[in-house]
Protein backbone atom coordinates (compact mmCIF):
# COMPACT_ATOMS: atom_id res chain seq x y z
CA UNK A 1 0.00 0.00 0.00
CA UNK A 2 1.41 3.39 -0.98
CA UNK A 3 1.88 5.60 2.06
CA UNK A 4 0.03 8.93 1.91
CA UNK A 5 1.21 11.84 4.02
CA UNK A 6 -1.40 14.52 4.66
CA UNK A 7 -0.63 17.62 2.63
CA UNK A 8 2.30 16.01 0.82
CA UNK A 9 2.53 14.84 -2.77
CA UNK A 10 2.37 11.07 -2.82
CA UNK A 11 2.62 10.44 -6.55
CA UNK A 12 5.75 8.61 -7.63
CA UNK A 13 8.34 10.73 -9.36
CA UNK A 14 7.48 10.84 -13.03
CA UNK A 15 9.79 10.23 -15.94
CA UNK A 16 9.88 12.87 -18.67
CA UNK A 17 6.73 12.97 -20.76
CA UNK A 18 6.62 10.07 -23.19
CA UNK A 19 9.53 8.24 -21.58
CA UNK A 20 9.85 5.31 -19.23
CA UNK A 21 12.99 4.33 -17.28
CA UNK A 22 16.27 4.98 -19.06
CA UNK A 23 14.44 7.08 -21.63
CA UNK A 24 12.50 4.17 -23.10
CA UNK A 25 9.37 5.22 -24.96
CA UNK A 26 6.32 4.10 -22.94
CA UNK A 27 3.54 5.93 -24.80
CA UNK A 28 1.20 3.74 -26.82
CA UNK A 29 1.67 0.57 -24.77
CA UNK A 30 -1.31 -1.63 -24.06
CA UNK A 31 -3.80 0.24 -21.88
CA UNK A 32 -3.60 -2.50 -19.24
CA UNK A 33 0.17 -2.26 -18.89
CA UNK A 34 1.56 -1.93 -15.39
CA UNK A 35 3.58 1.09 -14.27
CA UNK A 36 7.05 0.47 -15.71
CA UNK A 37 8.67 1.74 -12.50
CA UNK A 38 6.67 -0.21 -9.94
CA UNK A 39 5.35 -3.19 -11.91
CA UNK A 40 1.81 -2.64 -10.57
CA UNK A 41 -1.34 -1.01 -11.84
CA UNK A 42 -3.39 1.54 -9.91
CA UNK A 43 -6.69 3.42 -9.90
CA UNK A 44 -5.45 5.86 -12.50
CA UNK A 45 -5.01 2.98 -14.93
CA UNK A 46 -8.61 1.94 -14.35
CA UNK A 47 -9.82 5.45 -15.21
CA UNK A 48 -7.88 5.54 -18.46
CA UNK A 49 -8.76 1.97 -19.44
CA UNK A 50 -12.48 2.54 -18.84
CA UNK A 51 -12.57 5.78 -20.79
CA UNK A 52 -10.79 4.16 -23.71
CA UNK A 53 -13.18 1.19 -23.60
CA UNK A 54 -16.10 3.65 -23.80
CA UNK A 55 -14.63 5.28 -26.88
CA UNK A 56 -12.91 8.35 -25.46
CA UNK A 57 -9.99 9.57 -27.54
CA UNK A 58 -9.16 13.00 -26.14
CA UNK A 59 -9.00 14.49 -22.65
CA UNK A 60 -8.82 18.17 -21.70
CA UNK A 61 -7.55 19.57 -18.44
CA UNK A 62 -4.58 20.68 -16.35
CA UNK A 63 -2.43 18.46 -14.09
CA UNK A 64 -2.46 18.94 -10.33
CA UNK A 65 -0.86 17.35 -7.29
CA UNK A 66 -3.73 15.05 -6.32
CA UNK A 67 -4.48 14.22 -9.96
CA UNK A 68 -0.99 13.10 -10.96
CA UNK A 69 -2.09 9.45 -10.90
CA UNK A 70 -4.52 10.23 -13.74
CA UNK A 71 -1.88 11.87 -15.85
CA UNK A 72 0.76 9.25 -15.17
CA UNK A 73 -1.72 6.55 -16.26
CA UNK A 74 -2.41 8.42 -19.51
CA UNK A 75 1.23 7.88 -20.40
CA UNK A 76 0.51 4.14 -20.50
CA UNK A 77 -2.63 4.50 -22.59
CA UNK A 78 -3.78 5.95 -25.89
CA UNK A 79 -5.74 9.02 -24.84
CA UNK A 80 -4.64 12.29 -26.37
CA UNK A 81 -4.27 15.05 -23.80
CA UNK A 82 -4.81 18.73 -24.54
CA UNK A 83 -3.52 20.90 -21.72
CA UNK A 84 -5.22 24.27 -21.39
CA UNK A 85 -3.83 27.10 -19.29
CA UNK A 86 -6.94 27.75 -17.17
CA UNK A 87 -9.39 25.08 -15.98
CA UNK A 88 -12.42 27.11 -17.03
CA UNK A 89 -11.06 27.07 -20.56
CA UNK A 90 -10.47 23.32 -20.30
CA UNK A 91 -14.19 22.94 -19.59
CA UNK A 92 -15.06 25.16 -22.55
CA UNK A 93 -12.71 23.12 -24.76
CA UNK A 94 -14.31 19.80 -23.73
CA UNK A 95 -17.69 21.43 -24.40
CA UNK A 96 -16.59 22.54 -27.88
CA UNK A 97 -15.17 19.09 -28.60
CA UNK A 98 -18.52 17.52 -27.81
CA UNK A 99 -20.58 20.03 -29.77
CA UNK A 100 -18.38 19.75 -32.86
CA UNK A 101 -18.22 15.94 -32.92
CA UNK A 102 -21.34 14.73 -31.10
CA UNK A 103 -19.07 12.68 -28.82
CA UNK A 104 -18.67 12.93 -25.04
CA UNK A 105 -16.20 15.56 -23.85
CA UNK A 106 -13.82 14.37 -21.13
CA UNK A 107 -12.27 16.69 -18.57
CA UNK A 108 -9.60 15.96 -15.93
CA UNK A 109 -9.38 18.38 -12.99
CA UNK A 110 -7.18 18.75 -9.97
CA UNK A 111 -8.54 19.24 -6.47
CA UNK A 112 -9.83 22.46 -4.91
CA UNK A 113 -8.86 25.57 -6.89
CA UNK A 114 -8.56 23.62 -10.15
CA UNK A 115 -11.97 22.01 -9.72
CA UNK A 116 -13.62 25.27 -8.67
CA UNK A 117 -12.11 27.23 -11.55
CA UNK A 118 -13.88 24.95 -14.02
CA UNK A 119 -17.38 25.65 -12.74
CA UNK A 120 -18.31 28.59 -14.99
CA UNK A 121 -17.39 26.53 -18.04
CA UNK A 122 -19.45 23.62 -16.73
CA UNK A 123 -22.41 25.94 -16.21
CA UNK A 124 -22.46 26.59 -19.96
CA UNK A 125 -22.35 22.86 -20.73
CA UNK A 126 -25.09 22.15 -18.18
CA UNK A 127 -27.35 24.95 -19.43
CA UNK A 128 -26.89 23.93 -23.06
CA UNK A 129 -27.09 20.16 -22.55
CA UNK A 130 -23.59 19.18 -23.60
CA UNK A 131 -22.57 15.60 -22.62
CA UNK A 132 -19.33 15.54 -20.63
CA UNK A 133 -17.63 13.27 -18.09
CA UNK A 134 -15.66 15.26 -15.55
CA UNK A 135 -13.08 13.42 -13.44
CA UNK A 136 -11.77 15.52 -10.56
CA UNK A 137 -9.17 14.38 -8.07
CA UNK A 138 -9.68 14.63 -4.31
CA UNK A 139 -7.53 14.80 -1.22
CA UNK A 140 -6.70 11.40 0.33
CA UNK A 141 -9.63 9.52 1.84
CA UNK A 142 -8.50 10.16 5.39
CA UNK A 143 -8.93 13.91 4.89
CA UNK A 144 -12.51 13.83 3.62
CA UNK A 145 -15.49 14.87 5.66
CA UNK A 146 -14.70 18.50 6.51
CA UNK A 147 -12.35 17.46 9.31
CA UNK A 148 -10.04 20.32 8.39
CA UNK A 149 -6.75 18.45 8.46
CA UNK A 150 -5.13 21.30 6.63
CA UNK A 151 -4.45 19.32 3.49
CA UNK A 152 -3.55 21.27 0.39
CA UNK A 153 -6.64 22.16 -1.72
CA UNK A 154 -9.03 20.80 0.93
CA UNK A 155 -12.73 21.71 0.65
CA UNK A 156 -15.53 20.82 3.01
CA UNK A 157 -17.45 19.10 0.21
CA UNK A 158 -15.93 19.54 -3.22
CA UNK A 159 -18.66 17.80 -5.19
CA UNK A 160 -21.29 20.01 -3.55
CA UNK A 161 -19.68 22.93 -5.36
CA UNK A 162 -20.48 21.25 -8.67
CA UNK A 163 -24.10 20.49 -7.80
CA UNK A 164 -25.48 23.57 -9.61
CA UNK A 165 -23.63 22.94 -12.86
CA UNK A 166 -23.65 19.15 -13.39
CA UNK A 167 -26.34 16.50 -13.70
CA UNK A 168 -24.98 14.46 -10.81
CA UNK A 169 -21.91 14.12 -8.59
CA UNK A 170 -20.25 10.97 -7.27
CA UNK A 171 -17.31 10.29 -4.95
CA UNK A 172 -15.49 7.03 -5.71
CA UNK A 173 -13.87 5.66 -2.56
CA UNK A 174 -12.52 2.33 -3.81
CA UNK A 175 -10.64 1.46 -6.99
CA UNK A 176 -12.95 -1.46 -7.75
CA UNK A 177 -15.80 1.01 -8.20
CA UNK A 178 -14.03 3.12 -10.83
CA UNK A 179 -15.05 1.25 -14.03
CA UNK A 180 -18.73 1.00 -13.12
CA UNK A 181 -18.90 4.60 -11.92
CA UNK A 182 -17.37 5.96 -15.13
CA UNK A 183 -19.60 3.76 -17.25
CA UNK A 184 -22.66 4.99 -15.35
CA UNK A 185 -21.50 8.61 -15.65
CA UNK A 186 -21.05 8.22 -19.41
CA UNK A 187 -24.55 6.72 -19.69
CA UNK A 188 -26.04 9.60 -17.74
CA UNK A 189 -24.14 12.21 -19.75
CA UNK A 190 -25.51 10.97 -23.09
CA UNK A 191 -29.07 10.36 -21.84
CA UNK A 192 -31.47 13.21 -22.54
CA UNK A 193 -31.45 15.77 -21.13
CA UNK A 194 -27.74 15.47 -21.81
CA UNK A 195 -25.14 17.25 -19.71
CA UNK A 196 -21.92 17.05 -17.71
CA UNK A 197 -21.55 14.45 -14.95
CA UNK A 198 -19.05 14.89 -12.09
CA UNK A 199 -16.86 12.15 -10.62
CA UNK A 200 -14.15 12.64 -8.04
CA UNK A 201 -11.49 10.21 -6.94
CA UNK A 202 -9.17 10.63 -3.90
CA UNK A 203 -5.44 10.81 -4.49
CA UNK A 204 -4.65 7.53 -2.79
CA UNK A 205 -7.41 5.67 -4.69
CA UNK A 206 -5.72 6.80 -7.90
CA UNK A 207 -2.24 5.81 -6.72
CA UNK A 208 -2.59 2.69 -4.58
CA UNK A 209 -1.84 -0.72 -6.19
CA UNK A 210 -4.92 -2.67 -7.27
CA UNK A 211 -5.92 -6.27 -7.91
CA UNK A 212 -8.67 -5.30 -10.37
CA UNK A 213 -7.85 -6.73 -13.82
CA UNK A 214 -7.48 -4.46 -16.85
CA UNK A 215 -10.77 -3.13 -18.26
CA UNK A 216 -11.53 -4.93 -21.52
CA UNK A 217 -14.94 -3.57 -22.40
CA UNK A 218 -17.47 -1.03 -21.22
CA UNK A 219 -20.91 -0.26 -22.53
CA UNK A 220 -22.90 2.95 -22.17
CA UNK A 221 -26.18 3.42 -24.00
CA UNK A 222 -28.42 6.44 -23.70
CA UNK A 223 -31.56 5.82 -21.69
CA UNK A 224 -34.72 5.81 -23.76
CA UNK A 225 -36.82 8.98 -23.40
CA UNK A 226 -39.87 8.59 -25.67
CA UNK A 227 -43.07 10.66 -25.49
CA UNK A 228 -46.16 9.21 -23.84
CA UNK A 229 -48.67 7.86 -26.36
CA UNK A 230 -51.66 9.84 -25.10
CA UNK A 231 -49.70 13.09 -25.29
CA UNK A 232 -48.68 12.44 -28.88
CA UNK A 233 -52.29 11.64 -29.71
CA UNK A 234 -53.49 14.89 -28.14
CA UNK A 235 -50.81 16.94 -29.88
CA UNK A 236 -51.73 15.40 -33.25
CA UNK A 237 -55.38 16.27 -32.62
CA UNK A 238 -54.48 19.91 -31.99
CA UNK A 239 -52.19 20.17 -34.98
CA UNK A 240 -54.43 18.41 -37.50
CA UNK A 241 -57.14 21.02 -36.93
CA UNK A 242 -54.91 24.07 -36.54
CA UNK A 243 -55.42 27.00 -38.92
CA UNK A 244 -52.32 28.94 -37.94
CA UNK A 245 -49.71 26.50 -36.61
CA UNK A 246 -46.18 27.77 -35.95
CA UNK A 247 -43.02 26.23 -34.54
CA UNK A 248 -40.20 27.45 -32.31
CA UNK A 249 -37.10 25.24 -32.65
CA UNK A 250 -34.82 25.51 -29.64
CA UNK A 251 -31.48 23.96 -28.81
CA UNK A 252 -33.06 20.65 -27.88
CA UNK A 253 -34.00 20.19 -31.53
CA UNK A 254 -30.33 20.05 -32.47
CA UNK A 255 -29.30 17.98 -29.45
CA UNK A 256 -32.03 15.46 -30.28
CA UNK A 257 -31.00 15.38 -33.96
CA UNK A 258 -34.60 16.15 -34.82
CA UNK A 259 -33.97 18.28 -37.91
CA UNK A 260 -35.38 15.78 -40.43
CA UNK A 261 -38.61 15.26 -38.49
CA UNK A 262 -38.94 19.00 -37.90
CA UNK A 263 -38.74 19.69 -41.63
CA UNK A 264 -41.31 17.00 -42.40
CA UNK A 265 -43.79 18.27 -39.79
CA UNK A 266 -43.37 21.89 -40.86
CA UNK A 267 -44.01 21.03 -44.49
CA UNK A 268 -47.04 18.88 -43.64
CA UNK A 269 -48.56 21.71 -41.61
CA UNK A 270 -47.12 24.53 -43.73
CA UNK A 271 -46.12 25.98 -40.39
CA UNK A 272 -43.67 28.91 -40.13
CA UNK A 273 -40.56 27.93 -38.15
CA UNK A 274 -38.29 30.22 -36.15
CA UNK A 275 -35.05 29.06 -34.50
CA UNK A 276 -33.77 30.29 -31.15
CA UNK A 277 -30.05 31.07 -30.78
CA UNK A 278 -29.49 27.53 -29.50
CA UNK A 279 -31.61 26.09 -32.29
CA UNK A 280 -29.84 28.02 -35.04
CA UNK A 281 -29.38 25.62 -37.94
CA UNK A 282 -32.19 23.25 -36.96
CA UNK A 283 -34.28 24.40 -39.93
CA UNK A 284 -33.09 25.42 -43.42
CA UNK A 285 -32.40 29.16 -43.36
CA UNK A 286 -33.83 29.94 -46.80
CA UNK A 287 -36.80 27.59 -46.70
CA UNK A 288 -40.07 29.28 -47.68
CA UNK A 289 -41.40 28.58 -44.16
CA UNK A 290 -38.29 29.81 -42.34
CA UNK A 291 -38.58 32.87 -40.13
CA UNK A 292 -34.85 32.33 -39.62
CA UNK A 293 -33.67 33.40 -36.14
CA UNK A 294 -35.01 36.93 -35.68
CA UNK A 295 -36.50 35.89 -32.36
CA UNK A 296 -35.87 39.29 -30.72
CA UNK A 297 -37.84 41.26 -33.30
CA UNK A 298 -41.40 42.35 -32.52
CA UNK A 299 -42.56 41.46 -36.02
CA UNK A 300 -41.71 37.85 -35.29
CA UNK A 301 -43.21 38.03 -31.82
CA UNK A 302 -46.46 39.20 -33.44
CA UNK A 303 -46.52 36.17 -35.73
CA UNK A 304 -45.90 33.72 -32.90
CA UNK A 305 -48.52 35.35 -30.68
CA UNK A 306 -51.09 34.93 -33.46
CA UNK A 307 -50.53 31.18 -33.89
CA UNK A 308 -53.52 29.14 -32.79
CA UNK A 309 -51.20 26.18 -32.03
CA UNK A 310 -47.55 26.84 -31.23
CA UNK A 311 -45.11 23.93 -31.03
CA UNK A 312 -42.09 24.74 -28.83
CA UNK A 313 -39.25 22.22 -29.11
CA UNK A 314 -36.30 22.14 -26.73
CA UNK A 315 -36.84 25.63 -25.33
CA UNK A 316 -38.15 27.01 -22.04
CA UNK A 317 -39.58 30.09 -23.79
CA UNK A 318 -37.07 31.98 -21.69
CA UNK A 319 -35.78 35.51 -21.76
CA UNK A 320 -34.45 35.77 -25.31
CA UNK A 321 -36.95 33.41 -26.94
CA UNK A 322 -39.88 35.31 -25.44
CA UNK A 323 -38.44 38.64 -26.62
CA UNK A 324 -37.60 39.44 -23.01
CA UNK A 325 -40.88 38.14 -21.60
CA UNK A 326 -43.07 40.38 -23.76
CA UNK A 327 -44.41 37.36 -25.67
CA UNK A 328 -48.14 36.89 -24.97
CA UNK A 329 -49.39 33.92 -27.01
CA UNK A 330 -53.12 33.78 -27.70
CA UNK A 331 -53.24 30.19 -28.91
CA UNK A 332 -52.48 26.80 -27.40
CA UNK A 333 -48.92 25.67 -26.77
CA UNK A 334 -47.38 22.22 -27.23
CA UNK A 335 -44.05 22.18 -25.42
CA UNK A 336 -41.56 19.35 -25.94
CA UNK A 337 -38.47 19.06 -23.77
CA UNK A 338 -36.32 16.30 -22.30
CA UNK A 339 -35.99 18.24 -19.04
CA UNK A 340 -39.29 18.03 -17.10
CA UNK A 341 -38.48 21.14 -15.05
CA UNK A 342 -38.63 23.21 -18.24
CA UNK A 343 -42.18 22.20 -19.16
CA UNK A 344 -44.67 25.02 -18.51
CA UNK A 345 -41.98 26.95 -16.66
CA UNK A 346 -43.00 30.14 -18.45
CA UNK A 347 -46.27 29.34 -20.21
CA UNK A 348 -49.05 26.78 -19.63
CA UNK A 349 -49.48 24.21 -22.35
CA UNK A 350 -49.42 20.56 -23.30
CA UNK A 351 -46.06 19.52 -21.87
CA UNK A 352 -44.41 16.48 -23.42
CA UNK A 353 -41.36 15.22 -21.54
CA UNK A 354 -39.28 13.47 -24.17
CA UNK A 355 -36.16 13.58 -26.23
CA UNK A 356 -36.84 15.99 -29.10
CA UNK A 357 -35.76 13.50 -31.74
CA UNK A 358 -38.02 10.76 -30.42
CA UNK A 359 -40.94 13.12 -29.85
CA UNK A 360 -40.85 14.71 -33.30
CA UNK A 361 -40.41 11.33 -34.96
CA UNK A 362 -43.53 10.08 -33.14
CA UNK A 363 -45.49 13.21 -34.07
CA UNK A 364 -44.39 12.98 -37.69
CA UNK A 365 -45.38 9.32 -37.92
CA UNK A 366 -48.85 10.00 -36.51
CA UNK A 367 -49.62 13.37 -38.08
CA UNK A 368 -51.93 13.19 -41.07
CA UNK A 369 -53.12 16.56 -42.26
CA UNK A 370 -56.49 16.50 -44.07
CA UNK A 371 -56.12 16.97 -47.82
CA UNK A 372 -58.46 19.97 -47.80
CA UNK A 373 -56.63 21.69 -44.92
CA UNK A 374 -55.50 25.19 -45.83
CA UNK A 375 -53.57 27.24 -43.28
CA UNK A 376 -55.10 30.71 -43.11
CA UNK A 377 -53.23 33.60 -41.55
CA UNK A 378 -56.08 36.09 -41.88
CA UNK A 379 -56.34 35.78 -45.61
CA UNK A 380 -52.68 35.19 -46.53
CA UNK A 381 -50.70 32.02 -46.92
CA UNK A 382 -48.00 31.03 -44.43
CA UNK A 383 -45.38 31.36 -47.15
CA UNK A 384 -46.46 34.94 -47.87
CA UNK A 385 -46.58 35.65 -44.13
CA UNK A 386 -42.97 34.50 -43.78
CA UNK A 387 -41.88 36.58 -46.75
CA UNK A 388 -43.64 39.69 -45.47
CA UNK A 389 -42.35 39.26 -41.91
CA UNK A 390 -38.74 38.93 -43.04
CA UNK A 391 -39.18 42.00 -45.24
CA UNK A 392 -40.50 43.97 -42.25
CA UNK A 393 -37.46 42.95 -40.21
CA UNK A 394 -35.14 44.00 -43.02
CA UNK A 395 -36.92 47.35 -43.38
CA UNK A 396 -36.68 47.97 -39.65
CA UNK A 397 -32.94 47.29 -39.70
CA UNK A 398 -32.40 49.47 -42.75
CA UNK A 399 -34.26 52.32 -41.08
CA UNK A 400 -31.53 52.40 -38.41
CA UNK A 401 -27.92 53.47 -38.89
CA UNK A 402 -26.62 49.91 -39.20
CA UNK A 403 -25.05 49.73 -42.64
CA UNK A 404 -21.61 49.00 -41.17
CA UNK A 405 -22.91 46.21 -38.95
CA UNK A 406 -24.97 44.58 -41.69
CA UNK A 407 -22.00 44.61 -44.07
CA UNK A 408 -19.60 43.38 -41.38
CA UNK A 409 -21.73 40.33 -40.60
CA UNK A 410 -22.39 39.68 -44.28
CA UNK A 411 -18.66 39.84 -45.06
CA UNK A 412 -17.90 37.31 -42.33
CA UNK A 413 -20.65 35.01 -43.59
CA UNK A 414 -19.36 35.27 -47.17
CA UNK A 415 -15.80 34.46 -46.08
CA UNK A 416 -16.65 31.45 -43.91
CA UNK A 417 -16.91 28.16 -45.86
CA UNK A 418 -20.42 26.75 -45.91
CA UNK A 419 -19.51 23.70 -43.81
CA UNK A 420 -17.29 25.45 -41.25
CA UNK A 421 -18.28 25.36 -37.60
CA UNK A 422 -18.21 28.66 -35.74
CA UNK A 423 -17.89 29.44 -32.02
CA UNK A 424 -19.12 32.78 -30.68
CA UNK A 425 -18.35 34.48 -27.40
CA UNK A 426 -20.70 36.84 -25.57
CA UNK A 427 -20.00 39.88 -27.72
CA UNK A 428 -21.94 42.23 -29.98
CA UNK A 429 -20.98 40.22 -33.07
CA UNK A 430 -22.46 37.11 -31.45
CA UNK A 431 -25.64 38.94 -30.51
CA UNK A 432 -26.00 39.80 -34.17
CA UNK A 433 -25.13 36.19 -35.02
CA UNK A 434 -27.95 34.89 -32.85
CA UNK A 435 -30.40 36.58 -35.20
CA UNK A 436 -28.73 36.84 -38.60
CA UNK A 437 -26.28 33.93 -38.94
CA UNK A 438 -27.11 31.34 -41.57
CA UNK A 439 -25.23 28.23 -40.39
CA UNK A 440 -25.59 26.59 -43.84
CA UNK A 441 -23.95 23.15 -43.68
CA UNK A 442 -21.85 24.08 -40.66
CA UNK A 443 -22.87 24.53 -37.05
CA UNK A 444 -23.34 27.68 -34.99
CA UNK A 445 -22.18 27.43 -31.36
CA UNK A 446 -22.44 30.19 -28.79
CA UNK A 447 -22.37 30.73 -25.05
CA UNK A 448 -26.04 31.68 -24.89
CA UNK A 449 -26.87 28.86 -22.46
CA UNK A 450 -25.27 30.43 -19.38
CA UNK A 451 -23.99 33.62 -20.99
CA UNK A 452 -20.49 33.63 -19.51
CA UNK A 453 -17.54 35.38 -21.10
CA UNK A 454 -14.54 33.59 -22.56
CA UNK A 455 -16.29 30.71 -24.33
CA UNK A 456 -15.48 31.31 -27.99
CA UNK A 457 -11.76 30.65 -28.38
CA UNK A 458 -11.23 27.67 -26.02
CA UNK A 459 -14.44 26.03 -27.29
CA UNK A 460 -13.18 26.49 -30.84
CA UNK A 461 -9.86 24.87 -29.88
CA UNK A 462 -11.77 21.87 -28.53
CA UNK A 463 -13.97 21.79 -31.61
CA UNK A 464 -11.02 21.79 -34.02
CA UNK A 465 -9.18 19.14 -31.98
CA UNK A 466 -12.34 17.04 -32.04
CA UNK A 467 -12.82 17.32 -35.77
CA UNK A 468 -9.22 16.23 -36.34
CA UNK A 469 -9.71 13.38 -33.87
CA UNK A 470 -12.66 12.00 -35.83
CA UNK A 471 -10.64 12.02 -39.03
CA UNK A 472 -10.96 15.46 -40.59
CA UNK A 473 -7.90 16.92 -42.24
CA UNK A 474 -6.45 20.07 -40.71
CA UNK A 475 -7.97 22.13 -43.50
CA UNK A 476 -11.48 20.71 -43.11
CA UNK A 477 -11.22 20.73 -39.30
CA UNK A 478 -10.56 24.48 -39.18
CA UNK A 479 -13.07 26.46 -37.17
CA UNK A 480 -13.75 30.14 -36.50
CA UNK A 481 -13.87 31.72 -33.05
CA UNK A 482 -15.35 35.21 -32.58
CA UNK A 483 -14.70 37.30 -29.46
CA UNK A 484 -14.72 40.90 -28.31
CA UNK A 485 -11.65 42.40 -26.67
CA UNK A 486 -13.20 41.97 -23.23
CA UNK A 487 -14.10 38.32 -23.69
CA UNK A 488 -10.80 37.65 -25.48
CA UNK A 489 -8.87 38.51 -22.32
CA UNK A 490 -10.67 35.71 -20.48
CA UNK A 491 -9.04 33.16 -22.77
CA UNK A 492 -5.95 34.88 -24.10
CA UNK A 493 -3.67 32.33 -22.41
CA UNK A 494 -5.09 29.65 -24.68
CA UNK A 495 -3.02 31.05 -27.52
CA UNK A 496 -0.30 28.91 -25.94
CA UNK A 497 -2.55 25.84 -26.15
CA UNK A 498 -3.44 26.52 -29.77
CA UNK A 499 0.23 26.96 -30.66
CA UNK A 500 1.44 23.94 -28.69
CA UNK A 501 -1.03 21.62 -30.43
CA UNK A 502 -0.99 23.48 -33.77
CA UNK A 503 -4.78 23.71 -33.69
CA UNK A 504 -6.45 24.84 -36.94
CA UNK A 505 -8.47 27.70 -35.46
CA UNK A 506 -8.87 31.26 -36.73
CA UNK A 507 -9.71 33.74 -33.97
CA UNK A 508 -11.51 36.96 -34.90
CA UNK A 509 -11.20 39.57 -32.14
CA UNK A 510 -13.49 42.58 -32.55
CA UNK A 511 -11.81 45.24 -30.41
CA UNK A 512 -14.04 48.12 -29.32
CA UNK A 513 -12.07 49.09 -26.24
CA UNK A 514 -14.40 47.70 -23.59
CA UNK A 515 -17.42 45.62 -22.76
CA UNK A 516 -19.33 46.88 -25.78
CA UNK A 517 -22.74 45.40 -25.12
CA UNK A 518 -22.70 46.49 -21.47
CA UNK A 519 -21.63 49.97 -22.56
CA UNK A 520 -24.61 50.10 -24.89
CA UNK A 521 -27.01 48.79 -22.24
CA UNK A 522 -25.84 51.34 -19.67
CA UNK A 523 -26.00 54.29 -22.05
CA UNK A 524 -29.51 53.25 -23.04
CA UNK A 525 -30.66 52.83 -19.44
CA UNK A 526 -28.75 55.56 -17.62
CA UNK A 527 -27.45 57.94 -20.27
CA UNK A 528 -23.82 57.03 -19.57
CA UNK A 529 -21.64 53.97 -19.10
CA UNK A 530 -19.60 53.22 -15.98
CA UNK A 531 -16.75 50.70 -15.64
CA UNK A 532 -17.14 49.37 -19.17
CA UNK A 533 -13.93 50.80 -20.67
CA UNK A 534 -10.88 48.55 -20.73
CA UNK A 535 -7.15 48.90 -21.13
CA UNK A 536 -6.11 46.08 -23.43
CA UNK A 537 -2.97 44.81 -25.10
CA UNK A 538 -1.89 45.04 -28.68
CA UNK A 539 -3.55 41.78 -29.66
CA UNK A 540 -1.44 41.39 -32.78
CA UNK A 541 1.87 41.68 -30.93
CA UNK A 542 0.58 39.53 -28.10
CA UNK A 543 -0.46 36.74 -30.48
CA UNK A 544 2.88 36.96 -32.26
CA UNK A 545 4.68 36.64 -28.92
CA UNK A 546 3.05 33.21 -28.63
CA UNK A 547 4.27 32.38 -32.14
CA UNK A 548 0.75 32.74 -33.56
CA UNK A 549 0.45 34.78 -36.79
CA UNK A 550 -1.86 37.78 -36.46
CA UNK A 551 -3.06 40.70 -38.53
CA UNK A 552 -5.01 43.89 -37.88
CA UNK A 553 -7.46 45.03 -40.56
CA UNK A 554 -10.15 47.63 -41.07
CA UNK A 555 -13.76 46.40 -40.81
CA UNK A 556 -14.24 46.52 -44.57
CA UNK A 557 -11.34 44.09 -45.04
CA UNK A 558 -12.42 41.47 -42.52
CA UNK A 559 -13.58 39.03 -45.21
CA UNK A 560 -10.28 38.94 -47.05
CA UNK A 561 -8.34 38.63 -43.80
CA UNK A 562 -10.47 35.68 -42.68
CA UNK A 563 -10.07 33.92 -46.02
CA UNK A 564 -6.29 34.24 -45.68
CA UNK A 565 -6.47 32.86 -42.14
CA UNK A 566 -8.59 29.92 -43.25
CA UNK A 567 -6.00 29.03 -45.89
CA UNK A 568 -3.10 29.04 -43.42
CA UNK A 569 -1.71 26.26 -41.23
CA UNK A 570 -2.27 26.13 -37.48
CA UNK A 571 -3.77 28.92 -35.38
CA UNK A 572 -4.01 32.55 -36.44
CA UNK A 573 -5.65 35.74 -35.25
CA UNK A 574 -7.50 38.54 -37.05
CA UNK A 575 -8.06 41.77 -35.11
CA UNK A 576 -10.60 44.38 -36.17
CA UNK A 577 -10.77 47.63 -34.23
CA UNK A 578 -14.29 48.93 -34.62
CA UNK A 579 -17.33 49.92 -32.59
CA UNK A 580 -20.39 47.92 -33.57
CA UNK A 581 -23.92 48.83 -32.52
CA UNK A 582 -26.82 46.52 -31.82
CA UNK A 583 -30.12 46.84 -33.62
CA UNK A 584 -32.69 48.68 -31.53
CA UNK A 585 -34.53 46.42 -29.09
CA UNK A 586 -38.22 46.02 -29.82
CA UNK A 587 -39.33 44.65 -26.46
CA UNK A 588 -38.94 48.10 -24.86
CA UNK A 589 -41.55 49.53 -27.23
CA UNK A 590 -44.15 46.87 -26.57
Amino acid sequence: MTAVEPGAASAPAAAPAGEGPAGEDSVGEDSGAADARTGVRNGGDLVVETLEALGAKTVFGIPGQHALGLFDAMGRGNLKFVSSRVENNSAFAADGYSRATGEVGVLFLSTGPGALTSLAGLQEAYATGVPMVVVASQIPLEGLGARRKGMLHQLDDQKASAANVTKSQRLIQHASGIPSAIQDAWTEAISSPQGPVWLEIPQNVLLDPIVVPPVEDALAEAADNPPRVELVREAVKWLSTAERPAIIAGGGTRRGRAEKSLLSIAEKLRAPVICTPGGNGAFPWNHELSLQSWIEDRHMTDVLEDADVLVVIGSSLGEVTSNYFTFEPRGRIIQIDAEPRVLESNRPGLGIRADAGQALAALDASLVVPADARPDWHGISPEDLVRESLLKVRERLESQDLAKELKFMADIREAVPADMQTFWDMTISAYWGWSCWDAREGQFHSAQGAGGLGYGFPAAIGGAVGLETVGKSAASARVLAVSGDGSAMYSIAELATAKQHNVPVTWLIVDDGGYGILREYMVGAFGKATATELARPDFVKLAESFGVPATRVAPENVGDALKAGFAADGPNVVVVETLLQMFAPTHLDN
